[in-house]
């Protein structure tokens, strides 16, 4: 709703203000407006300065093919659509930020004011109505319901955070049961790769305001780093707790294995929290505990009788879950320090 007012309200600002200014083509002022319109600020601004850039490049690009190509004839029209397209795509093929200069030269080649006021004003009056829309694109996303990027990134990390949350229940189950149906998985690893693709999109964005000094949050690039490193973490654990231990290893691990993928669910189930609401991130302390009790136990089993009579593949198992654990706790302990940044930097960052 907050997106679909901004559109509205810049779409018809820009129209307003070209109509004042006696633009010969306003419209397109109002369309730049509407289109580079994004869900944050941050993304408002990038796709401004990319309108902007393949504008520039297709109206004067297109201005000169249109004043120095005859194109009265269906012949000469082909000659000059071909050469006011080719070398713009295939500029847009190699930088993005130009994809709407093919655009822009084609509408060049074609304008409905170009055969009377000239290629060089057409130009000059399509810079000027985009470079309009951009500004009060710019300008709505920035004062009307502003949305920053940073507020989006956390949302989004978040709910990583909470999917990874119901992953580790399902990755550890019961240990003391046979193989469960693991077809959950199948939901929550794309549904976890897709949010952090968000989660990434929006860092991104978050990055262009801190560079712009639209921002002084911290910077994003660390937070998204380390829930990358978690979910390879998770990756571990999952491959490691694939196969169900043997019964007489369940006996002594099952229980405290059992505690320790509750707490991970808990903490991070409240860690989640923390990041949506910007607040301080929760006490491992629980979790630490649990995590050290179920390291002891494995290693306990070094010295312990049924160590010996434990197949390969089943006493490997057990200390490449404890392992995984391990990094997952040192790379919990990044994400908790990354949460408490954005909580200590919250007051001086704009929300929306």
């Amino acid at each position: 709703m907050k997106l679909a007012l901004r559109v509205t309200i810049a779409g018809m600002l820009a129209l307003i203000i070209a109509k004042l200014l006696h633009l010969p083509q306003g419209y397109w002022a109002a369309i730049t407006a509407v289109v580079i319109m994004q869900a944050s600020v941050g993304g408002s601004l990038k796709a401004a300065i990319e309108r902007f850039m393949g504008t520039l490049a297709g109206a004067f690009y297109g201005g000169a093919v249109t004043a120095f190509v005859a194109h009265e004839t269906p012949f000469g029209i082909a000659v000059a659509m071909i050469l006011g397209l080719f070398p713009l795509a295939l500029l847009a093929a190699i930088n993005p930020s130009f994809r709407v200069a093919p655009v822009t030269s084609l509408i060049m080649l074609l304008p409905p004011t170009g055969q009377t006021i000239g290629p060089l004003a057409t130009a000059i009056d399509r810079v000027l109505e985009i470079m309009l829309g951009n500004f009060v694109g710019v300008m709505v996303s920035l004062f009307v319901l502003p949305a920053r990027a940073h507020t989006l990134m956390t949302e989004a990390a978040a709910k990583v955070v909470a999917l990874n949350a119901d992953l580790i229940t399902v990755l550890i189950g019961d240990p003391s049961t046979e193989p469960k149906d693991r077809s959950e998985l199948q939901i929550l690893h794309p549904k976890i790769r897709a949010t952090l693709k968000k989660a990434e999109a929006a860092a991104d964005e978050a990055a262009r305001e801190r560079k712009s000094h639209l921002t002084d949050a911290v910077d994003p690039e660390p937070l998204i780093r380390t829930l990358h490193r978690v979910r390879h973490d998770f990756v571990m654990i999952g491959r490691a707790a694939a196969n169900p231990l043997p019964e007489a290893v369940l006996d002594q691990l099952g229980p405290s294995l059992q505690t320790l993928r509750d707490e991970t669910r808990a903490l991070l189930l409240s860690l989640a929290k923390a990041l949506r609401t910007r607040g301080l991130p929760p006490d491992s302390a629980t979790f630490e505990k649990a995590l050290h009790t179920f390291v002891s136990e494995t290693e306990a089993l070094r010295s312990h009788a049924l160590s010996h009579d434990l197949p390969y593949s089943s006493f490997g198992q057990v200390f490449a879950l404890g392992f995984a654990f391990e990094q997952f706790r040192k790379d919990l302990e990044d994400l908790l320090a990354r949460t408490e940044e954005l909580a200590i930097t919250r007051k001086h960052v704009p929300t929306g």
